[in-house]
């Protein structure tokens, strides 16, 4: 599938759910994906991208900004404290907040740089043992406590269960958002973005439908 037809469809689902044009925006995930197919979607000029690993990201960023332009990078995967000052350095929005130990390290980063990325709540909404993110349960304090330490909360993120309905976790993620008077939902990936839209997504993650399969090898 391309760019473009990706495109059309995030258009598409914001009509049919009545979400304004262009309300949506789309970033592709680049991740462990050829330079080349980087370049590619860079040249049909998209401008959103979004990266796993600090290590990776710092391999490619830059030079890729320094020929593009300003580009727009966001970290989706976890986020180590020893590699929080590179992340805020790198990256205009980080997805993955998900400790109280990670918000302080941010906080302290955030008054000493200056400057702080859009932050968006990881929460665990099929609360699974092997995945992070705040519990639903924890949620709401955990939001409160961000926000006591002048973090900039743009909203929260959720990756459901791979066996269960995904629109009952957007669903959740949404709720969760409104009660706290967060605007922003990262939610949604290749397979289900248009369900996420339906459920008020801000952002969605689309990485194989774009790029194609990654090769892990």
């Amino acid at each position: 599938m391309s760019l473009s037809e990706i495109k059309d469809r995030i258009a598409k689902a914001e009509t049919e759910h009545g979400r304004a044009p262009g309300s949506v925006q789309l970033i592709a995930i680049s991740k462990v994906q050829p330079e080349a197919r980087v370049r590619a979607v860079l040249e049909e000029g998209h401008r959103v991208f979004g990266e796993n690993k600090v290590q990776e990201a710092q391999g490619k960023w830059p030079a890729f900004r320094e020929e593009f332009g300003p580009v727009e990078v966001h970290l989706v995967g976890p986020l180590q404290t020893n590699k929080a000052r590179a992340a805020m350095e790198l990256f205009d929005a980080i997805h993955t907040l998900d400790r109280p130990k990670l918000a302080g390290t941010l906080a302290r980063l955030a008054q000493e740089m200056g400057r702080c990325p859009d932050l968006f709540v990881q929460v665990n909404t099929g609360e699974e043992d092997q995945k992070s993110g705040i519990r639903p349960a924890d949620a709401d304090e955990f939001i409160a406590e961000a926000r006591k330490l002048d973090l900039p909360l743009g909203g929260l993120m959720c990756i459901p269960p791979v066996d269960e309905e995904p629109a009952l976790h957007f669903a959740l993620l949404a709720k969760i958002a409104e009660r706290n008077g967060l605007g922003g939902l990262s939610m949604g990936m290749s397979g289900d973005f248009e369900r996420a839209i339906a459920q008020g997504a801000s952002h969605v993650r689309v990485g194989s439908a774009i790029f194609g399969e990654r090769d892990y090898g």
